[in-house]
């Protein structure tokens, strides 16, 4: 029942998945939505919407469709649950019904962009405005078994975000977060600026959820006003349509490209004891399809229990 499209994209997304006979699916929603689906679901009687308090849901709304997709995971009934909802309302009923891993203080939302010849994971991108340095060490943990277990990318290179690139730049936090990181036993590259982001300088990029969000909301604002520079300046040439013509086919592997950041918007829900995969809320059917498969990539990588591995070296909670 999430998203911009919901609960139709959801729906459609779901028979795109049943075609490619790879994922078991169990829908979760209303009655009068899920009955007459064709799919085997669990029945709820109430609807997260983005205007939920997230601090209040998970006892508000105890029925919700989220809630329930959730504890199908807690209850061993799932492997994973998926929602395209209200991002605050997912990670507390995650928070509540799953817990977090062993090691972790608080979990962290993450996204992938396209950068010049490959992709990177931004995390935190927007859970935790304040964090602390040992925060950041264990998001620099997950980022890096994420993007060697469903990238494919060998000891991925992580970078802590900052004002500069020598060590000892940048506020209080970023000075205590980078000795932590250098002694994580990750490919830890040291400080990277902003400009070096889209350049795909690292694999992992690392900061507090609020610089994060800074980065994820512009990146996806810039790309939307670059595309529409394209077409105003195509449009006023007078050959525009010969051009355009011409051009498709780069053109339709660019925005091959850029789509990546509609389909990079989904992620698990870091940190948490148990599989939840979000996708971003303007997602169409077809994104949705991605985000179910690539929570199946993870179930099948054991993506949870290899950040448990890994977060057991760093020792206990510090908070």
């Amino acid at each position: 029942m999430g998203g911009d499209f919901a609960p139709n994209a959801a729906l459609e997304a779901a028979r795109l998945i049943r075609e490619q006979g790879r994922v078991e699916l169990l829908l979760v929603g209303p009655h009068e939505v899920v009955a007459a689906s064709g799919f085997d679901y669990v029945e709820s009687s109430e609807v997260v919407t983005m205007d939920d308090k997230p601090a209040r849901i998970h006892r508000e709304k105890p029925n919700s469709s989220m809630r329930l997709a959730v504890l199908q995971v807690k209850d061993g009934k799932a492997q994973a649950a998926f929602s395209a909802g209200n991002t605050g309302a997912l990670l507390a009923i995650g928070l509540f019904t799953l817990g977090r891993l062993p090691g972790i203080e608080r979990p962290a939302l993450g996204g992938v962009f396209p950068t010049r010849d490959g992709k990177t994971l931004l995390i935190d991108a927007g859970a935790n405005a304040d964090v602390k340095p040992h925060y950041l060490q264990q998001f620099g943990v997950m980022g890096s078994v994420y993007m060697e277990r469903i990238f494919g990318i060998a000891s991925p290179r992580v970078g802590l975000l900052n004002v500069g690139r020598e060590e000892g730049k940048g506020n209080q936090l970023a000075q205590e977060a980078y000795p932590l990181l250098a002694a994580s036993g990750l490919n830890f590259v040291g400080n990277i600026e902003g400009k070096d982001v889209p350049e795909g300088a690292v694999d992992v990029v690392v900061c507090d959820g609020f610089t994060g969000n800074v980065i994820a909301k512009l990146s996806e604002g810039l790309a939307g006003v670059l595309t529409g520079w394209i077409r105003e300046e195509i449009k006023k040439e007078k050959l525009a349509p010969l051009g355009a013509l011409l051009l498709r086919p780069a053109f339709n592997r660019v925005k091959a490209r850029l789509a990546y950041a509609d389909y990079g918007g989904c992620a698990p829900l870091f940190g948490l004891d148990g599989l939840v995969v979000k996708a971003h809320g303007r997602s169409d059917a077809a994104a949705m399809a991605y985000a179910i498969n690539l929570a199946a990539q993870a179930v099948e990588q054991r993506l949870v229990e290899r950040m448990k591995e890994a977060l057991s070296g760093l020792g206990g909670a510090q908070e």
